[in-house]
């Protein structure tokens, strides 16, 4: 396989976008403009003309030795349009040994391997098919969480699109379970706008009978996926299911189409209860971390 290392201002975006945009496993972090907003200098595995790609994000300007998952994308590795066995998985992860010191990055649910210079651990996420009318899904949610939507109208939750991303984001903000940084805050005055003006991204505000902003929600569109990849309820929100009513507003507006609701892992145990009590079915992806003499008690799974 002739896979080449590029540098930045090596790579053609034209050719990345168009993998990545082909590729059966494409995601929307692949892409070079979103690359170029969560990780500075990027840099990249191809094999041939673009035929299969691999991101190399780095932790900041300061260390392009170690390769770190950027925030914001959980998934990323090997992206083609061809068929993706071991053995190409594991020529991209040989490079990526061999040039990398310090590697702990995510690939993506059609990555699959069992590389000797890795340590291999298992993350979750989940994700919900809406090709079936609401009705139909509602179905499938648990006894607890119909209870918990019954519980928000009741309580006169209201849900709204276009959330101000002030407001928004100081809801994230006060709410986190660690605290946005500087840097974090930033990339998603990025993301959030960009992809709202390209009709990709779209915010939701859960508001309590006094028009108190007290849950948000943020979905990302690509490749018939929907990517629930922000969201935050405050104390009083959460006492009132606002969290839940948002999603369950999402679904009422996009059943019966092509897409996948994903939710990005890794999920937390209340998050995933509440996920799975939609219906949402767990998905692996694997995080993997190279092998140094000195870590080899790593724990994984």
């Amino acid at each position: 396989m002739n896979i080449r290392h590029l540098k930045y201002n090596e790579i053609d975006k034209l050719k990345w976008d168009r993998c990545i945009s082909q590729s059966f496993n494409g995601i929307v972090f692949a892409y070079a403009w979103y690359l170029d907003i969560v990780s500075y200098q990027w840099e990249a595995l191809v094999l041939d003309d673009y035929v299969a790609v691999m991101p190399l994000t780095f932790p900041g300007s300061y260390s392009l030795s170690t390769l770190k998952q950027p925030a914001y994308a959980n998934q990323l590795g090997i992206f083609t349009s061809k068929l993706l066995d071991y053995k190409m998985v594991d020529a991209f992860l040989s490079l990526v040994a061999e040039k990398y010191r310090k590697v702990e990055i995510c690939l993506n649910t059609f990555n699959k391997t069992q590389h000797s210079s890795f340590f291999v651990k298992k993350e979750f996420a989940y994700q919900l098919d809406l090709i079936l009318p609401y009705k139909s899904l509602y179905l499938n949610f648990d006894a607890v969480t119909k209870e918990k939507i019954k519980y928000s109208k009741i309580n006169k939750i209201q849900v709204e699109k276009h959330v101000n991303l002030k407001d928004f984001l100081l809801l994230k903000k006060n709410t986190d379970n660690e605290p946005l940084t500087f840097e974090h805050l930033n990339t998603l005055r990025r993301i959030i706008p960009f992809t709202i003006s390209h009709n990709i991204g779209e915010t939701f505000g859960a508001y309590d009978d006094k028009n108190q902003l007290v849950a948000v929600a943020y979905f990302i569109k690509s490749h018939q996926k929907a990517i629930n990849l922000l969201s935050a309820v405050s104390e009083e929100g959460a006492k009132l299911y606002a969290d839940v009513f948002i999603i369950d507003k999402y679904l009422k507006e996009n059943a019966e189409r092509n897409l996948t609701l994903c939710f990005a892992g890794p999920a937390h145990k209340n998050q995933a209860e509440l996920i799975q009590g939609l219906g949402a079915k767990p998905v692996n992806y694997l995080r993997i971390k190279k092998k140094r003499w000195f870590n080899f008690l790593w724990p994984h799974k």
